[in-house]
């Protein structure tokens, strides 16, 4: 159980846009079965209007929320490459684009390779 709510509180943003698309997918549903009971068109669009569209809004505004924590979580991972790349984190990029922390001493240093880039035109 302290595993969940520890889970729930890094990922309060997934957690919350799974709330707010399944309200919305139940308004749906329970604005559909409601409108299906009657066959008088005045009568059905109250259950449409708050049923249905308020649905929408939530699963609309769910999905916002997750791919709003996703572009977060791509941004984090782009100040990570960045202060490696910097040299930030007292860490070498070696040509392989992997971190290296110590390199023994009598290991060669090999030198990165390098893009040429050409303008063709």
């Amino acid at each position: 159980m302290k595993d969940l709510v520890k889970v729930l509180r890094t990922h309060w943003d997934r957690a919350s846009a799974v709330a707010l698309v399944l309200a919305g997918v139940v308004a749906v549903i329970v604005g559909w079965v409601a409108v299906s009971d009657t066959i008088l068109t005045f009568e059905q669009i109250p259950y449409v209007m708050s049923g249905g569209l308020a649905g929408v809004c939530l699963v609309a505004i769910g999905a916002s929320l997750w791919l709003s924590a996703d572009i977060r979580d791509e941004w984090r991972k782009l100040d990570r490459l960045e202060e490696a790349v910097r040299g930030l984190n007292s860490r070498e990029v070696d040509a392989t684009d992997e971190a290296v922390s110590e390199r023994p001493p009598s290991a060669p240093r090999s030198e990165p390779r390098r893009l040429r880039l050409t303008a063709e035109g």
